[in-house]
């Protein structure tokens, strides 16, 4: 199944997450073996929680050198080192998703890879260091953790939903997050938040959480994760596909998809004063 015009032919999506995965497992290998050194040299960027460390830098590029190896011509953008955004596939990176996690040695952090086409994923692959998990998707072929299909979970109702969510960085973003899920406790059967939006979604596509919503993402947060949610069944809308905020993703169930969004809309999600 191909989406796009690629001129390297016989390039499919199932092609891409394989070489998404591939690369992801070796980063999440070097992320695991650097780390007790890596956290040692840490920088912050946005404000003094967001950080940046050695093996998130070290793992980057890793990444881009071997796409440039796999995909050469391919444009790569990554979290820690920019890059640029190109007519064909584009590569979106986040070397570890949940940084604060692996500095504190937390096992809930990932790496991330994602392969857009026009802005929008058509295979992606996160790999977790500590577990050793591995998660895919291509456009079109499913879902899948260590060689198992993915499919999300059917809720009875919005009160039996446990839903998933994450907290921006910049404080006043955190506070007005917090009045949103505060007001969603009380519809929802509990909220989980695991500090990486890569594994929430992916915990959506697994079944392990019926739902997952957060504001103020970047595009490298959920391009992987997003698909690997969606391709398995679940209700996604991602930044300008709702009216939840300019930079929210949602992703559910369907069976509880309509519910909750009418909920994180009554709880003022979209219309939260942006911060700093």
């Amino acid at each position: 199944m191909r989406l796009w015009s690629d001129s390297r032919v016989g390039i499919t999506e199932q092609d891409l997450a394989d070489i998404a995965l591939t690369v992801a497992d070796e980063a999440a290998q070097l992320a695991r073996t650097v780390r007790a050194e890596a956290v040692r040299d840490v920088a912050t960027k946005s404000t003094v929680t967001d950080v940046v460390t050695a093996g998130d830098t070290a793992a980057e590029e890793l990444i881009k050198a071997r796409l440039a190896e796999l995909r050469p011509g391919d444009a790569v953008y990554g979290e820690e080192t920019g890059g640029a955004l190109g007519d064909g596939v584009t590569w979106l990176v986040d070397p570890i998703d949940g940084t604060v996690n692996y500095l504190y040695g937390h096992p809930s952090h990932c790496v991330s890879i994602a392969a857009q086409v026009g802005g929008r994923s058509v295979a992606g692959a996160v790999v977790e260091p500590v577990s050793g998990r591995r998660w895919s998707a291509a456009r079109g072929h499913g879902a899948w953790l260590d060689g198992v299909r993915l499919s999300v979970s059917a809720p009875a109702s919005l009160e039996l939903t446990l839903l998933a969510t994450g907290f921006a960085y910049d404080r006043d973003r955190r506070l007005a997050h917090a009045a949103v899920v505060a007001e969603l406790l009380g519809v929802v059967r509990d909220i989980r938040r695991g500090g990486s939006a890569a594994l929430d979604l992916c915990a959506v596509a697994a079944g392990w959480v019926d739902a997952y919503v957060e504001s103020w993402l970047s595009p490298w947060d959920w391009a992987a994760g997003a698909l690997i949610a969606e391709e398995a069944g679940a209700v996604v809308r991602l930044p300008g596909e709702h009216g939840l905020g300019d930079s929210a993703v949602f992703a559910a169930a369907p069976a509880i998809a309509d519910d909750l969004a009418r909920a994180c809309a009554d709880a003022g999600m979209g219309a939260e004063r942006r911060g700093g």
